[in-house]
């Protein structure tokens, strides 16, 4: 197992480097970042700044920008796509170092033209968003790697099926990334006799690293965004549950035959011990695992009901409930390491790799990501105002929004589809329980109703369409990748499994629930 300390090291390089460049450049025009602070406390009626940084009465300045500010942010995904495939050995060795001249080429002309406002949102994405991203993937990677499923599980296309419907299953339950961390490892072993495999590992993104994610607001983040704007947390377990059904068995009845297939093409097959002998080692785990559900559920509930925030710098403020959630979590996944034996994260060929690569990518993403970010918040007064006023169908909301939350954060572009279909019908978010039937049945509204439906299902289920569009995805394609088995490129993905598989049943959702 590789020692995390250089690792760590790296991590506390980069954060430290962007520290300093922010820093010089609020330096540049203190005054500003200090007025720009005092106005946005000034607007602020309580409800303030959200989690993702959408403020209620505000338009942020960096919303302002034009679209091709955004070329950064296409340069990181296009050097994730083809440095693999065009440069294979450099990127192996130089990734992290790609990823931070991507973050370095847009924060620097950032900082020098935008001075306070560009320190305050590069603080801001960094702090709200990639550090608790971090921490969250590293306990439960650290956690569901102490965790072993032993015994005479055989990857037959029956075994596959139960696996991947028992995995998509927890999704709701205990998130989408606590469920594919939990489930990958089994699966990987079960089916490491067998030759052609990459489809498996395709259709687990799909199923355990998105869809399963559905039915509750701890299943994936835009739903629980959703949750702390006022949608009652059980609303999406019925609300999604007839388009999570559908999508899940017509995915399960692909992925079966699919198997099949390639199962009878094997010319090697394991012979069955003739008992099923599974066994679960590590089991103390789960409580680690329902400590990171609580500290989630522990900070919306702190911001719910009004826990205080911790001002940073100008409008930048971090939620106490957000920090002691990260501490919580952080004391889960130490707490596992200390206690699990090392012969049992062995048994499952643990080592630090994958969360390395995923925070080192992810910092370049999280960096160039901003003006498309803020050009999306800001919605009619953006770049992409023309997009955003264009959407009125639920259909159109189903897939505008699972088409920008494929490349893009979905709990922002949740966000801000959401309040669109407020704005478009004219009703305050203290409206929301009223119009879903929860608070008072006269006032339901059945086209809200199906709007935040597809706004939802589109944030969740198009995550699988690229390898970052949701958090697990390129955590299960690294762990994959860390076992031998030759995943696709992002293009390959994209293009091999996403749309031939994923972008049919999307149709079909689309006229079932959404015409």
């Amino acid at each position: 197992m590789k020692s995390p300390r250089s690792f760590t090291i790296r991590i506390l390089v980069l954060v430290t480097l962007s520290a300093v460049i922010l820093w010089a450049g609020s330096l540049l025009d203190p005054a500003h970042a200090q007025q720009h602070g005092e106005h946005a406390a000034a607007v602020d009626d309580g409800h303030g700044v959200d989690a993702h940084g959408v403020g209620d009465h505000h338009v942020d300045p960096v919303g302002q920008l034009p679209l091709w500010t955004v070329l950064p942010f296409v340069g990181m995904l296009l050097s994730i796509a083809l440095g693999p495939l065009v440069a294979p050995h450099f990127w192996h060795r130089h990734f992290p170092k790609v990823s931070f001249a991507w973050a370095v080429i847009f924060a620097v002309p950032f900082l020098i033209i935008m001075r306070g406002d560009a320190a305050q949102s590069i603080l801001h994405i960094m702090l709200a968003d990639y550090v608790p991203f971090i921490i969250l993937l590293w306990a439960l990677f650290t956690i569901s790697g102490g965790i072993v499923l032993e015994g005479d599980l055989r990857g037959t296309p029956k075994a596959n099926l139960m696996v991947l419907l028992v995995g998509t299953l927890l999704a709701s339950w205990i998130g989408t990334t606590g469920a594919a961390m939990l489930m990958i490892r089994p699966l990987l072993r079960a089916n490491e006799w067998r030759s052609s495999k990459v489809h498996i590992i395709c259709f687990f993104i799909f199923l355990v690293a998105n869809v399963g994610g559905s039915l509750t607001p701890l299943g994936d983040p835009p739903l629980f965004l959703g949750f702390l704007h006022g949608v009652p947390f059980f609303w999406v377990t019925t609300g999604l549950f007839k388009h999570m059904t559908l999508v899940v068995v017509i995915l399960l009845v692909m992925f079966y035959f699919l198997d099949r297939y390639h199962y009878n093409r094997e010319t090697t097959k394991p012979k069955p011990s003739g008992t099923l002998g599974i066994a679960l080692k590590g089991t103390h785990n789960f409580l680690f695992l329902l400590g990171v559900m609580a500290g989630v559920v522990f900070s919306g509930s702190a911001m719910a009901k009004g826990l205080p925030s911790v001002h940073v710098y100008g409008h930048v403020e971090i939620p106490l409930g957000n920090i002691i959630k990260d501490l919580i979590l952080v004391g889960m996944g130490v707490l596992s390491l200390v206690t699990t034996k090392k012969m049992l994260r062995e048994a499952n060929g643990f080592n630090w790799f994958p969360i390395q690569e995923v925070a080192y990518l992810f910092f370049g993403i999280f960096m160039t990501i901003i003006p498309a970010l803020a050009i999306l918040k800001a919605g009619a007064d953006g770049a992409l105002a023309g997009l955003v006023t264009a959407v009125q169908e639920p259909w159109q909301y189903f897939w505008v929004t699972g088409g920008l939350s494929s490349f893009l954060d979905n709990a922002p572009t949740y966000l801000t589809f959401f309040n669109a279909a407020l704005g478009q019908l004219g009703m305050p978010e203290s409206m929301v329980d009223d119009m879903l039937g929860y608070a008072d049945e006269a006032a339901r509204n059945p086209d809200f109703i199906k709007t935040l439906t597809a706004i939802s299902a589109g944030a969740v289920f198009m995550g699988a369409n690229t390898y970052i569009g949701n958090a697990p995805n390129f955590m299960v394609k690294s762990i994959a990748e860390e076992q031998g088995i030759p995943m696709p490129s992002f293009f390959g993905y994209l293009f091999k499994y996403a749309l031939v598989y994923l972008l049919p049943t999307f149709v079909l959702v689309t006229f079932v629930f959404f015409l």
